[in-house]
């Protein structure tokens, strides 16, 4: 796999590079955030891990120009920073994982093979447009539509409406959700999920005139559906 690794701390950047090369993928290295920007724009890659402190240009404020260019890639983030606020400043600005400084590699791995099983089965999934209400999602191309709108979705975004769409009137458990999108098992602790319903919500029905379609249950998950429709 080909990744770029965004790290400005030599150390830990040489770190991650021999690690990543030991298991066999390619490893570019830039650090800074200016440089970073203008190769992702310049060429293809499997997969972006970016530090958020990053000089020139902080990795939050990267990811939001990356996905601002539709640059669809998996990105995950490394951040020293633990506060909640941090960690869902990463995921509005489209990462799709997160990984907290300092970590053991295997963690990293872990992570990284998380994102390109996930990966994997979206591109092997029957290429088919799926259809809920007046909401269309085509999973050859990734793009979602609403009233003769386009909407543009993160690979994350992606993966989460998708498991909606192919589970309609169905209520989705936050761990389940987890183990589908994320890969791993939930973690009660954090508000990763809620935080990417939200954002989804926002961009399917937000500025629409037909109805919400994603409804919280409470105590329980989330379901698609219209409303009272019996879940």
């Amino acid at each position: 796999m080909k990744i770029l690794l965004i790290e400005d701390e030599p150390k830990v950047a040489a770190f991650i590079k021999r690690g990543l090369e030991e298991q066999q993928h390619q490893v570019e290295v830039v650090y800074d955030g200016l440089a970073g920007e203008k190769i992702v724009a310049q060429h293809s890659y499997d997969l972006l891990i970016l530090d958020v402190m990053l000089p020139g240009l902080n990795g939050l404020e990267l990811c939001k120009r990356i996905r601002g260019q539709n640059i669809q890639t998996p990105i995950l983030m490394l951040t020293a920073l633990s506060a909640t606020n941090d960690v869902v400043d990463g995921l509005y600005a489209g990462a799709d994982d997160y990984l907290s400084k300092p970590f053991h590699f295997s963690e990293l791995l872990a992570r990284i093979q998380a994102l390109t099983r996930r990966r994997y089965r979206q591109d092997q999934a029957e290429k088919v447009t799926l259809e809920f209400e007046d909401l269309q999602l085509d999973t050859h191309t990734k793009m979602g539509h609403r009233e003769g709108k386009e909407i543009v979705l993160t690979a994350k975004e992606y993966a989460l409406l998708e498991l909606f769409m192919r589970n309609p009137q169905k209520v989705l458990s936050r761990a389940y959700i987890a183990e589908v999108v994320w890969g791993l098992d939930f973690d009660s602790g954090t508000n990763t999920i809620d935080v990417y319903v939200n954002y989804l919500r926002n961009k399917i029905e937000k500025g629409f005139t037909g109805e919400r379609l994603i409804h919280t249950v409470v105590g329980m998950g989330y379901v698609l559906k219209v409303k009272g429709a019996t879940a």
